[in-house]
């Protein structure tokens, strides 16, 4: 049998290097293992014989007892973990190979080591939060801006909730109450009057004054509702400003216009014949009844208008815990601006309101004199209403000097806290808007 052609050179061996390069090249998986050693491959000696069968049981037959002295041998890319011997020692260099850490190890904290590391993250949670707390360039300049603006945002706590103590009142509609006064601001100028006189030729504002003072008078006498007086004096104002009416009329008007705001606001409907006797019979039952029907075809049976009553209720209460004397002096402020007929062309019955409750804290000194909440629920600022309430102030002062004392007597009794016999505020006329 011919020899079959040499194979060629495999390597063999066990020879054995230790500790050379190719264990500082070895993995990092495989160095953290303390009992094995890497080891590479001694190159073999040729085989230039045949390997028949019986030559190949041969070789197989020594590696088998090769690996008895020598056992089990794991190669992994030319390398190989060979399991030491029982009396091998580890070298120092191995040693310090294994305590030392590896920068990608990942280490267990112990129970002993929780508390630091809860620290650690507690302390980095502080400076993320710290990081989120630090304002944008942005957001410093619009507070800048609204600060130079004056916008800045008053807090909440400044302004009291008149409304919560009638949450349990169904007259007080405490869900609409807000609704029903933005109503109200909306739809007062409907209701306002322009300069009318110069288109009446036979009456003068001096004229005015006088009916005026004397609807009040009458109002007193019959102890009507404060909403009739206000209603009264809109009706009058409204006519004067659609119809040409000459002196002799001008009481009439009057009249005519106090019995249908009695009708309106009144549950006890005034008599006609209560107002013949209380003009003297200068009028008759059916003059009255006529001037009602031409007021109310004139207006179109328009009544129901914000009065400054209706504002002066609202704004009283914003006062927080007013007091009778603070009522009462505020009315009295409101009746002398009503009187005025500047007072009625130059402002609005909302403004005419806000500028009687601020000159009223002023006159009782009331501090502060223009809250927040006052500003919330009526809606103007202390410069909007000061102009007004100088008005209103001057005309408390001249008051006690006028002709027409029906308002400064009706405010100097008892009953009404003597409030017109208060100092009017110097120092508020003295302020420059």
């Amino acid at each position: 049998m011919e020899a079959r052609a040499a194979l060629p050179p495999q390597p063999r061996g066990e020879g054995k290097v230790k500790n050379e390069q190719g264990q500082r090249r070895s993995r990092q998986v495989l160095g953290d293992i303390g009992n094995v050693e890497v080891v590479r491959i001694a190159e073999a000696k040729q085989i230039t014989r045949p390997i028949t069968r019986s030559y190949h049981a041969q070789l197989l037959a020594a590696q088998a007892e090769a690996e008895k002295k020598n056992p089990v041998v794991a190669v992994v890319d030319d390398k190989v973990a060979v399991n030491r011997k029982c009396g091998a020692k580890v070298s120092k260099a191995q040693k310090k190979a294994i305590d030392k850490p590896k920068p990608e190890t990942i280490v267990a904290i112990s129970s002993g080591e929780e508390e630091k590391a809860i620290a650690v993250s507690g302390r980095k949670s502080r400076e993320r939060s710290l990081r989120k707390e630090v304002k944008t360039l942005t957001a410093i300049l619009t507070a800048r801006s609204k600060a130079a603006c004056g916008v800045t945002a008053k807090p909440e706590d400044q302004i009291v909730n008149i409304d919560v103590g009638g949450v349990n009142d169904d007259l007080a509609v405490v869900e609409y109450v807000d609704d029903i006064y933005k109503f109200y601001k909306l739809t007062e100028d409907e209701s306002r009057v322009h300069d009318y006189f110069n288109t009446q030729p036979d009456i003068n504002v001096k004229m005015r004054s006088i009916l005026i003072d004397w609807l009040i008078d009458v109002h007193r006498r019959l102890e009507l509702m404060p909403e009739t007086l206000y209603l009264t004096i809109n009706i009058v104002d409204r006519y004067l400003s659609m119809k040409i009416v000459s002196r002799r009329e001008l009481q009439l008007v009057g009249m005519s216009s106090m019995l249908l705001a009695c009708k309106y606001e009144e549950s006890y409907c005034l008599q006609v014949h209560d107002l013949v006797c209380i003009s003297d019979y200068a009028y008759t039952d059916t003059q009255i009844l006529v001037m009602e029907k031409a007021i109310l075809e004139k207006l179109e049976w328009y009544l129901t208008v914000p009065t400054p009553y209706v504002f002066l209720v609202r704004y009283i209460k914003a006062s927080v815990a007013p007091d009778l004397e603070m009522e009462n002096m505020v009315f009295f402020l409101a009746e002398l601006g009503l009187m005025h007929y500047p007072t009625t062309i130059l402002y609005c019955p909302s403004m005419i309101a806000a500028a009687a409750v601020f000159a009223a804290r002023c006159t009782l000194n009331k501090t502060p004199f223009w809250s927040e909440t006052l500003k919330h629920y009526s809606g103007y600022s202390e410069e909007q209403i000061m102009d007004c309430a100088k008005l209103l102030v001057g005309f408390h002062s001249a008051a006690a000097e006028s002709k027409l004392k029906v308002v400064y007597g009706k405010y100097s009794s008892s009953d009404r806290g003597a409030v017109a016999l208060f100092t009017p505020p110097k120092s508020l006329l003295a302020r420059s808007t």
